[in-house]
């Protein structure tokens, strides 16, 4: 979920990076091998060619950072909450064959 969260993040400020700056790399590129002529129509009163190259810039750089988070720091979360979960199953299987947890005696009924 966080992964999601620093995507749209990156990809918006990519997008407005781009509108102000049109001609950061590879979104111009991509846009000129895959369309080939350049328009001037305006949506929302930015031309359609700038959106388009500012879309494909932060989809690009959003899947790069993304990737980035998710072979480091999101592996690491992912890795810590499944030793929760098997830690949490054995105090499961513990309390409920009536053996005390680790580290505790069980007391003799008197």
């Amino acid at each position: 979920m966080k992964g999601a969260i620093i995507f749209l993040l990156v990809f918006a400020a990519l997008l407005l990076v781009t509108l102000a700056a049109p001609g950061i790399p590879p979104g111009k590129q991509v846009y000129d091998a895959v369309v080939g002529t350049e328009t001037d129509y305006p949506v929302l009163g930015i031309a359609a060619t700038t959106l388009v190259s500012a879309v494909i810039n932060g989809v690009i750089y959003g899947f790069i950072v993304w990737l980035i988070y998710d072979l480091t720091w999101g592996r690491k979360e992912r890795q810590e909450a499944r030793e929760a979960r098997r830690m949490k199953k054995e105090q499961q299987a513990q309390a409920a064959a009536g053996t005390p947890p680790s580290g505790q005696e069980q007391k003799p009924n008197q």
